[in-house]
């Protein structure tokens, strides 16, 4: 039998498309469907909100990943003094993902690994990150051996910035490289956002396999 991953906040299924990789059965959870030309989640799709989740229905994952909105803790990041006055984000989504990781390893009997990806911007309101793959910063269960990122990157926390200069055409994603398809009048925001959030192909594998590989 395949291994089950779930995928919470999964947008386009950049988490998905590693676990797929690795030979897991994935379902993800959103509280919409991204769809956008070509690009759309990969896998089984549940349309629902994650706060309405409990976690004993994935008692038998092996896996937990998740990517809960960045964008309240990107924009606290600016350097903008309007930004800085903003009182502290919610952490409700963020909080959510463990709370189905306790719920669900209490169902099962035995720790479930999660891992929770976000920006750098986040790291002052819910604590420093385990690890970080370029822009795409990691927490929870993080494996002790990590992929390093390959060429140019970036300091993370800039998802305003970056999703500016995709929707203006530029068509960059946070860790510097250039994202096909996206970009120009075409494509709206939401979409050039959604493909910005999508994690890289190599780390997705990475920690997929190593839960894969785990007694």
């Amino acid at each position: 039998m395949k291994p089950l991953a779930i995928d919470l906040f999964c947008g386009l299924g950049g988490w998905t498309e590693g676990l797929l990789a690795e030979g897991y059965d994935v379902v993800g959870f959103d509280i919409e469907q991204h769809a956008y030309g070509e690009h759309r989640y990969p896998a089984q799709l549940v349309i629902q909100d994650v706060l309405t989740l409990h976690g004993r229905q994935f008692r038998d994952a092996t896996l937990i990943v998740a990517s809960p909105p960045c964008q309240a803790y990107s924009y606290r990041a600016m350097p903008w003094k309007r930004a800085k006055a903003l009182p502290p984000p919610c952490n409700g989504l963020f909080d959510a993902c463990f709370r189905i990781q306790r719920e669900a390893s209490e169902a099962a009997g035995r720790r479930i690994p999660l891992v929770v990806e976000n920006v750098r911007g986040a790291q002052p309101w819910v604590g420093r990150a385990r690890w970080n793959f370029g822009s795409f910063y990691l927490w929870g269960d993080v494996p002790a051996l990590m992929p390093m990122v390959k060429g140019r990157k970036n300091g993370g926390g800039s998802w305003f910035k970056v999703a500016h200069n995709t929707t203006s055409g530029k068509g960059q994603n946070p860790d510097g490289r250039k994202q096909p398809g996206i970009g120009g009048p075409r494509h709206n925001g939401k979409a050039a956002s959604a493909m910005i959030a999508k994690i890289p192909l190599p780390l997705s594998r990475h920690i997929a396999a190593v839960y894969r590989a785990a007694p």
